[in-house]
């Protein structure tokens, strides 16, 4: 949230921008990288403040196609077409862009954002904020400061600063995506006032150089007067401007004056007279840097005569490969000094960094220590961003010793975590050996050791390692979710043509209910007592149906609170528990939303989460697939109780070649036994002494 609010440059005085005065913008990026989007956007709102947002997003290209299109809506509406203050309505624009930017980050859409957000107002002020590594430069009487500022630690993924100041005349500003000081110097950055039409193109050059990206902006503030908007040689506004010229001699001679100008640090007059004409007096150096220049043609005329004349024709020669080959050695020394000092400072940070990943991984332990595992986790995360970064530099060093460190944080990670990594060996069961095509949805556990695997139309009874034949639930519709039945000895499937079916003794039996309207839709199935529930994200609801003798009765809606907005699976054990697809659980009692937090969570640990099932009296299992499709995870979370204060515990992992896509789990009723079936197998690990 924008809270402070700063002026800029420090310690350079405002001028007060004058009617006669433009702004001439410049908009533009450098070529991106793959899964990186550049957005560079010049707007104009409704009483002509100028408006620029730009904009660096690493995802995919149909997510940060989105966000762009999102953020502009938000700058459109907010900052454009409302009424109020300039920087009341950017601090508003700027509330809702957090919140956007907070729901694209925790829904996985992109990875990463830069972003920055400035407005000129009527009256000639700009207010600049920043999110990520996005930076504002000002360059005013030949000064190159930073206006945008940090809070220090990592880059904050939001808006929290709002820089205003009120531009002068000559005032070049700069917008960046990216850090440009790790591309250009303060003095380098300064210099570009010198050719501000240039200034964008210089800019990108530069960063495509160092291989690096970024979407940029330039205000060039300039005057409508031609007095002012062109100095004169005296350094006096209106004064006549003196041209000035340069004797053009042979091609020698120009390479060796450009040489003695670059020494000299300018432009240096051909006499005294066209330095007294430039209003600057006869200068100190002159005298000197005048007679190594006549030195220079002296010697220039020697050489020629001697080129001439066949006696001296050879050393002329001579001298001038020697003179040749110590201009060669003086360009190699200073691009290896050039270079040196680059990499020694190169060396410097990535050691600095190095460091400080070392002490975020021993500080992080001390926060475990003290029982302050999210702060744990959030050191943790800071410690391998700097790891990659060490390991992402083009220098190549320290590569070793950030690989080391980036394990250290992954073990570091997983005690705090309290993480088990599962490889099965041996499955408890092999559905291939009865069906070599099946495809497992979901798993059902009866009395008696005896396990009942589904897929979409056949069910799997296994008893002990052996399975057994499949039979066939249905030929017409397919099963969606299956559930125990056990005050009937019988199992409930839901199918997907709105209907239910029965299996006792071995048969399937089509059930009716009192509802005219037949069966609601759904995704998930659990069965209470003498009741069935279905789970209706459609509707937002859940339905309880009560067995009657050879039927359901018509449906009561169960919750009258809760958002069941994008719910996936449900648990009971009497709470109804519910799962969504971005890992928000809820809770349910009588049908009313109970208080329910998860402490101690690492962040996004259920995103993703398919499946949940409730030990009675017990914990919590959710389980959530790998991205890959291959293995995944089992997070076990403690019930709250009557607190509603619910604790992250512990995690099991499940990989190796041997696992596949897991599809569902059961856990036996004293917790000894964590049961995870993937697609052609049932596979089981050991909680005992959790």
């Amino acid at each position: 949230m924008p809270c402070d609010r700063t002026a800029f440059p420090p310690g350079v005085p405002f001028a007060t921008l004058s009617s006669c005065m433009d702004v001439r913008i410049k908009t533009g990026s450098t070529k991106a990288p793959r899964d990186i989007a550049l957005l560079s956007l010049q707007l104009k709102s409704i009483r002509g403040e100028q408006v620029f947002l730009l904009l660096e997003a690493t995802g995919r290209e149909r997510e940060t196609t989105t966000v762009e299109r999102e953020c502009e809506a938000v700058v459109k509406h907010a900052l454009l077409e409302t009424e109020g203050d300039a920087s009341e309505r950017l601090d508003g624009a700027l509330k809702e862009l957090n919140g956007l930017i907070k729901g694209m980050l925790v829904s996985g859409a992109v990875h990463d954002l830069h972003m920055l957000l400035a407005i000129v107002d009527a009256s000639g002020v700009l207010h600049v904020s920043h999110a990520g590594r996005g930076e504002a430069y000002v360059v005013r009487r030949g000064t190159a400061s930073q206006i945008t500022e940090y809070g220090g630690g990592r880059t904050t993924p939001g808006f929290v600063h709002i820089a205003s100041g009120q531009l002068a005349p000559h005032d070049l500003i700069i917008l960046s995506t990216q850090r440009l000081l790790r591309t250009l110097t303060p003095a380098q950055m300064a210099r570009l006032a010198g050719s501000k039409d240039a200034v964008l193109d210089t800019l990108i050059r530069a960063l495509e150089a160092e291989t690096e990206h970024a979407a940029l902006a330039t205000l060039d503030v300039v005057s409508g007067s031609p007095e002012e908007e062109a100095p004169s040689a005296s350094g006096r506004r209106g004064a006549p401007a003196v041209r000035r010229t340069v004797r053009q001699g042979n091609g020698v001679m120009r390479a060796i004056t450009g040489v003695v100008r670059m020494l000299a640090g300018g432009r240096i007059a051909d006499t005294p007279t066209e330095a007294k004409a430039a209003g600057e007096g006869t200068p100190r150096w002159f005298a000197g840097v005048t007679s190594v220049r006549r030195g220079v043609r002296g010697w220039i005329r020697s050489i020629r005569k001697d080129l001439q004349d066949p006696v001296r024709k050879k050393r002329a020669h001579l001298l001038l490969l020697a003179v040749a080959g110590i201009l060669v050695i003086l360009v190699w020394a200073s691009v290896q000094l050039f270079t040196g000092a680059r990499r020694s400072k190169t060396r410097a940070e990535l050691e600095a960094l190095v460091e400080l990943v070392t002490a975020d991984i021993q500080t992080a332990e001390t926060r475990r220590a003290l029982g302050s595992t999210e702060e744990a986790n959030a050191i943790l995360q800071r410690a391998e961003e700097r790891a990659r970064q060490v390991m992402d530099s083009e220098s190549g060093l320290f590569r070793i010793e950030a690989n080391e460190l980036l394990s250290s944080i992954r073990a570091t990670h997983e005690k705090i975590n309290n993480i088990v990594r599962i490889q099965p060996r041996q499955p408890v069961a092999d559905l291939t050996t009865v069906n070599p095509d099946i495809l497992a949805q979901g798993l059902i556990a009866e009395s008696g050791g005896e396990y009942m695997v589904f897929d979409r139309q056949d069910l799997y009874r296994m008893v002990l390692n052996s399975v057994e034949k499949p039979k066939r639930i249905s030929e017409d519709v397919l099963v969606m979710d299956g559930a125990s039945f056990p005050r009937f000895r019988s199992l409930v499937f839901l199918m997907n043509g709105n209907s239910v079916i029965e299996w006792r003794d071995g048969q399937a039996q089509t059930m009716k209910t009192e509802d005219t309207k037949g069966w609601v839709s759904g995704v998930a199935l659990e069965a209470y007592q003498k009741n069935i529930y279905i789970l209706s994200p459609e509707q937002k609801k859940i339905y309880k149906y009560e067995r009657l003798q050879d039927r359901f009765a018509a449906p009561v809606e169960y919750n009258v609170s809760g958002d069941l907005t994008g719910a996936t699976d449900l648990a009971i054990d009497v709470s109804v528990y519910v799962l969504k697809s971005d890992g928000t659980l809820l809770k349910l009692f009588r049908g009313e939303e109970q208080p329910f937090r998860l402490r101690n969570a690492p962040d996004g640990v259920l995103q993703g989460a398919t499946k949940l099932f409730k030990v009675a009296d017990r914990n919590l299992y959710v389980l959530v697939p790998h991205e890959s499709g291959r293995g995944g995870r089992v997070v076990v979370l403690s019930d709250g109780g009557d607190t509603g204060e619910a604790s992250y515990l512990r995690q099991y992992v499940f990989e190796g070649d041997l696992i596949g896509r897991v599809r569902d789990l059961y856990v036996d009723a004293d917790e000894s036994n964590l049961y995870v079936l993937d697609e052609k197998r049932l596979h089981v690990t050991t909680l005992a002494g959790q």
